[in-house]
């Protein structure tokens, strides 16, 4: 992993291909953070949904490396919503929980300002995601809205934060 003396992370965005997509579904997140795996990568292919859909995966996500090594290290959904990119974004389960996650939602915040500069950055976060919460609270997002929304597990609780800049 590249740390940059500016205290960036020094990973890159990239097209997220077929390979990253298949490695992504076979990340395992410890409980409570097991709700973020994906399916298998069989299934998302074999049914064309979220990343297992060739021209989704083109449109709406990319991959985060480190340049060095072309190593994975995160990726992220940019949802296009009228005026507003909504991240939802991955870091490797090893790399969570180091302190790393402000410089990779910051990088992301970038990439979305890239794809739409006029667009609002907001994102959702379940209510109980504190370590997440902070995250992007350090990365300039601020809380404005909680709201119940449905999930595949059912209802759940969720924030909702906008990019206010650091």
């Amino acid at each position: 992993m590249t740390n940059k003396p500016d205290g960036g992370l020094g990973w890159q965005v990239v097209p997220m291909t077929e390979r990253h997509a298949e490695e992504v579904c076979g990340w395992r997140f410890e409980p409570p953070y097991d709700v973020y795996n994906n399916d298998p990568w069989e299934v998302l292919r074999k049914l064309e949904i979220e990343i297992g859909d060739p021209k989704l995966r083109q449109e709406q996500y990319a991959a985060v490396v480190d340049p060095e090594d072309g190593e994975l290290m995160g990726y992220a959904q940019f949802f296009p919503i009228q005026g507003v990119t909504r991240l939802g974004l991955a870091m490797r389960p090893d790399l969570c929980g180091d302190g790393l996650g402000p410089a990779f939602v910051s990088l992301l915040v970038q990439e979305a300002k890239r794809r739409k500069p006029g667009d609002e950055i907001d994102l959702e976060v379940l209510i109980w995601n504190h370590r997440a919460k902070r995250a992007y609270e350090k990365a300039g997002f601020r809380l404005t809205d909680t709201y119940e929304r449905g999930t595949p597990e059912g209802p759940k609780m969720f924030h909702c934060m906008v990019y206010k800049g650091r």
